[in-house]
């Protein structure tokens, strides 16, 4: 089989958002999960996820999963903090860097999830670009 010995880079910038709120406290794929970003026809290259509660947080979780259209396996678990945000405190924010080799490729078709383990609202934003 014949490598492919030149860079590709992405065509089209591409931004996915959804907001969460409902809890879910499974990891396994089910439950209320939200829909952040679904590979494109050529596969999809996200280099940043971001997470921000748009409110007061406790412990807990967001949870990213990949959904192949066959199984939904979580991807990764980000611990949310306890934050009672106010005109001089900010509310909880986390940004996950996918730089380099680290990025996450979704193919055609596999979809980007998340949950939160509390009924508290966050946004989920991922960056990257269509290939």
């Amino acid at each position: 089989m014949a490598a492919n010995l030149n860079p590709i880079f992405t065509l089209i910038p591409v931004i996915g958002c959804v907001e969460i709120s409902t809890a879910n406290t499974n990891r396994d794929g089910t439950g209320t999960l939200g829909t952040v970003l679904t590979g494109a026809a050529e596969g999809t290259r996200v280099t940043k996820v971001t997470i921000q509660a748009l409110g007061t947080t406790t412990a807990g979780m967001v949870r990213l999963f990949i959904d192949t259209g066959a199984a939904i396996y979580l991807w990764k678990e980000i611990p949310i903090t306890a934050i009672t945000g106010s005109a001089s405190v900010a509310e909880f924010f986390y940004a996950l860097e996918l730089l380099g080799e680290r990025a996450l490729i979704l193919p055609t078709g596999y979809i980007l999830k998340a949950s939160t383990h509390n009924a508290e609202t966050f946004n989920v934003i991922a960056e990257g670009g269509n290939y």
